[in-house]
């Protein structure tokens, strides 16, 4: 069976469509869920900080606490009174008071691509991925909203020494769909941008080849992948030919001023893509802006990364807010784990699994909130300790989807979406 799809490729791999057609076949795959009345998200936004924000240098100074834990960033004053951050996120600091700050995740893996799926998964596991990323289940349970996938990931998925947050035993078809590089000069986005050199009826015509080969692979029993290939294939002949979905990806569309507003960075026009694909139906999407794994000259590093969170972090909330799509969207901002909190002889922090901070906005959350705390060296909660399960859970939950609903392994063994986990108490307002 590997050796006839590997065929069908070679053979299609002809002008503009042949990424189209094989590119979406990871993921596409349509299935109809009734949505929950009673869900608070239409959409969810995760920005995921790979490799370990330094919760001691943004959102949990310890300005009391010796030299080698508190670092160089002095604490400045918020829209929300009483609130203190890192004087490196001034933009953010104003804007807090559309958010919630959570100091006090935690758990006690210290291994990146461990938690990093345990975060993004909400179940622990090998480091290789043993369960479904929640965007994968979202893929799963919401199906798609006219063209679009349910599921994206700019530029892509999280990744260290392999990619990570995938779909695990839910299949190809759930995976997330790769937008790449929104920053990147006359970026079109693969799959969806047809060829200025094949037209319509060209097009079509190739569509008609495509059903022809894909009669040999209906004749081909127990491949997950060739089985369902023709569903795919509408969902791709779909999306580009659709204009929906075209301008979504369009991002060349909007104003100069609000493209230099969310910064012309890669993390910059991935928040302000983001915007677009929510308004265009996405159900989740998830931003990944790695390079916070600061072992060595910590603040040479936070010195260049803070500020541009900072910058793109506060625009895509703010311009959300003013759009009136924040009440529908649910942004969460997390990496796998905070920082250690003595600075180590190398001027940096290394992995702390026992606390970190996270960022929740909008779809009912509570504005202007700070839940949690951790101990005076901010090594370990001293209230309300959050585990992933429990962010996992209240994401799921805010989207109308069972946490504790049972899936099925490809072998048929019954499973639940979460073993552990409970809504974060105090979140939604």
């Amino acid at each position: 069976m590997l050796h006839i799809q590997h065929n069908r490729r070679q053979f299609l791999r002809v002008g503009a469509l042949a990424p189209l057609s094989f590119g979406l076949t990871d993921f596409l795959k349509l299935q109809s869920v009734a949505s929950d009345k009673s869900a608070k998200a239409k959409s969810v936004i995760l920005i995921y900080l790979g490799g370990g924000l330094s919760h001691h240098d943004s959102f949990d100074l310890k300005p009391e606490a010796p030299e080698e834990i508190r670092g160089k960033y002095k604490p400045i004053a918020t829209s929300v009174k009483g609130l203190q951050i890192a004087e490196s996120l001034p933009k953010t600091a104003q804007i807090m008071n559309k958010v919630t700050l959570i100091r006090s995740a935690s758990h006690n893996n210290d291994h990146h691509e461990t938690a990093t799926n345990w975060a993004l998964s909400g179940r622990f596991g090998s480091p290789f991925g043993d369960y479904p990323a929640i965007g994968a289940v979202v893929a799963k349970e919401s199906g798609f909203t006219k063209t679009l996938p349910p599921y994206v990931s700019i530029p892509r998925n999280p990744s260290f020494t392999w990619e990570l947050g995938k779909s695990a035993f839910l299949g190809g078809r759930y995976e997330s769909f790769r937008a790449g590089d929104p920053n990147e000069k006359n970026y079109k986005v693969r799959d969806v941008s047809p060829s200025e050199e094949v037209g319509i009826k060209k097009q079509e015509r190739r569509a008609k080849l495509l059903e022809t080969v894909d009669n040999l692979a209906r004749t081909v029993q127990g491949n997950d992948q060739i089985a369902t290939y023709d569903e795919f294939r509408k969902r791709a002949s779909d999306m580009i030919l659709s204009s929906e979905a075209r301008k979504s990806f369009a991002i060349e569309q909007e104003s100069e001023k609000t493209r230099d507003r969310f910064g012309r960075t890669t993390f910059g026009q991935s928040c302000l893509l983001a915007r677009r694909l929510i308004e265009g139906g996405v159900k989740f999407i998830t931003i990944n802006f790695g390079g916070w794994d600061h072992h060595a000259k910590i603040f040479e590093g936070l010195d260049k990364k803070l500020p541009e969170f900072d910058s793109s972090y506060s625009a895509l909330i703010e311009d959300l807010d003013s759009r009136g799509l924040l009440k529908d969207t649910l942004v969460a901002c997390f990496g796998e784990f905070g920082r250690s909190p003595k600075i180590n002889k190398d001027t940096g922090r290394d992995h702390w699994g026992q606390a970190a901070s996270i960022l929740f906005a909008g779809a009912g959350v509570g504005r202007g909130q700070v839940i949690g705390a951790t101990d005076k060296q901010g090594g370990y909660p001293i209230t309300q300790p959050i585990p992933p399960a429990d962010v996992c859970y209240t994401i799921l939950s805010s989207l109308g989807i069972d946490p504790r609903k049972i899936i099925h392994t490809p072998d048929g063994r019954p499973i639940e979406i979460l073993d552990q986990g409970e809504m974060i108490k105090g979140l939604f307002a």
